[in-house]
């Protein structure tokens, strides 16, 4: 048995061939052929077991690297938490401007991804690394934009996030600035890890990450509580942990795309000059899926002030929650990695059979994983909880809420899964649309008819969140089907 697993992960590791690697390359009458549907027979000389092996070897680095930054995520929090429930919601208060100045980069991620997979499923390296470059320019642009913007502007965001008192808003002011001097490190790490993933190399990206999570988690205790000699900085002291692991990641990045002889390999001689032909490509992509991120982020900041309103206690609890929750999300985003990458050079390859099986099986695996989580958090949310803080009253909401969370597992993962295989297609019209009437609609707009109308406070909040992903759920099903 020891045996056979570990033949099993070593068949991950190989480098080698995928079985999309195995089938002959299709034409256009199987792109766009209208009068009948994908067949669900796998090719002669592929088994399931082939696609599955696929699947999970670009997924579990990602599910990896992204549970284990949600990881040190928490830990911030937890040793941020110590400081009082006035930090967590200082700290809280950042996260959605944060993201939001991040909207732009992210979305040419998006177009960054879906291109370079499409180049490899082709077989053209050059065009692969030269939208890689000029997703390098476009991200550093953008982020050094947004990071002058956010810096100058930090207070007025905190406050306009619900800051309820000085305290929480000079911690959360302070936080929000440290964060915009490391943002443009930040930015281009992602956008290289964006590209690897387009080609269906998550591993480099969980090494690296995990690297600077390690630095975030070790700087987190020496600058919260000054340890070892170090001040004692609390609140900024973990923000400025942050940016000293993100800076870590942009070096390891850095330095893994200007290796000699990869696939991808960054070119400092004229790589950077813009190129119309590219950037028009990538902002086709990338704008639907930036108009998707705007639209996201507005319908959480109206969702975070309603919750905000409720007071620093309630937001506490809600930000402890939220950071639990974000842990579920890394199933559903790593093997959307890997059905953006199977899907895109399965269509670059002009096999749209081919992206059907891989997107069959990896929704399949993603819900077996959602299950399990469902499970962990319905049995044992008041243990997750109480990492937190002692606090009685966060504690017992915060158990009523992990229960909801628990029970809409499934869905979840489902439309983040699916979401992925439709950006791989190049289709990021429709889940900005759907976006738009979940998140901006849906779930703000319940989230107030719950709280100021039918009076049922936080418990209002996260029925409406749920509300919104059963919702957006199915219409992402809806879609792809």
């Amino acid at each position: 048995m020891i045996t056979r697993v570990k033949n099993f992960f070593q068949g991950l590791d190989n480098k080698g061939e995928m079985a999309l690697d195995l089938v002959e390359p299709g034409d256009d009458s199987n792109l766009y052929g209208r009068d009948e549907r994908v067949t669900k027979a796998l090719p002669e000389g592929i088994s399931s077991r082939m696609l599955y092996n696929d699947v999970i070897r670009i997924a579990w680095p990602s599910f990896v690297e992204l549970t284990l930054t949600q990881l040190a995520s928490m830990v911030d929090l937890m040793m941020v938490g110590s400081l009082g429930p006035w930090a967590i919601t200082a700290v809280g208060l950042t996260m959605q401007p944060k993201f939001l100045m991040m909207t732009a980069f992210i979305a040419m991620n998006v177009g960054a991804t879906a291109l370079i997979a499409r180049a490899k499923g082709q077989d053209k390296p050059e065009r692969a690394n030269t939208v890689l470059n000029q997703a390098m320019f476009l991200t550093f642009v953008l982020s050094l934009t947004a990071s002058i913007i956010g810096y100058v502007y930090s207070e007025a965001m905190v406050k306009f996030m619900g800051a309820a008192d000085a305290k929480t808003l000079e911690g959360g002011t302070v936080y929000l600035k440290i964060q915009m001097l490391g943002f443009v490190p930040l930015a281009l790490t992602s956008t290289v890890t964006a590209a690897l993933r387009g080609i269906g190399d998550s591993k480099t990206a969980m090494k690296y990450n995990l690297m600077a999570n390690l630095v975030n988690v070790v700087f987190n205790y020496l600058l919260i509580y000054g340890h070892f000699g170090f001040p004692r900085l609390e609140v900024a002291g973990a923000s400025l942990a942050t940016i000293i692991g993100q800076f870590v990641a942009f070096v390891l990045a850095i330095r893994t795309v200007t290796r000699k002889g990869d696939y991808l390999h960054l070119s400092y001689k004229g790589g950077f000059r813009p190129q119309k032909e590219y950037i028009f490509r990538i902002f086709n992509i990338g704008i639907p899926a930036m108009i998707e991120q705007l639209v996201m982020r507005a319908g959480i900041i109206i969702y975070s002030r309603t919750v905000a309103s409720l007071g620093t206690l309630a937001f506490a609890t809600h930000q402890v929650c939220m950071n639990i929750t974000a842990l579920s999300f890394m199933n559903g985003q790593a093997f959307a990695v890997s059905a953006t990458s199977l899907m895109g050079q399965s269509l670059g390859k002009k096999r749209p059979d081919m992206a059907q099986a891989y997107s069959r099986r990896t929704r399949r695996l993603g819900m077996y994983v959602s299950i399990f989580l469902g499970i962990i958090f319905f049995i044992f949310g008041e243990f997750i909880i109480s990492l937190y803080t002692d606090d009685i009253d966060v504690i017992t909401y915060g158990t009523q809420i992990l229960k909801i969370v628990a029970l809409i597992q499934p869905f979840q993962s489902s439309q983040f899964i699916l979401a992925g295989a439709l950006r791989g297609a190049g289709d990021t019209r429709t889940t900005a649309i759907i976006t738009f009437l979940t998140i901006l609609l849906l779930r703000p707009g319940l989230a107030i008819f719950s709280i100021n109308i039918l009076g049922w406070g936080l418990m209002g909040a996260w029925i409406a969140y749920a509300a919104d992903q059963l919702v957006r759920s199915l219409l992402i099903l809806l879609r792809f089907n």
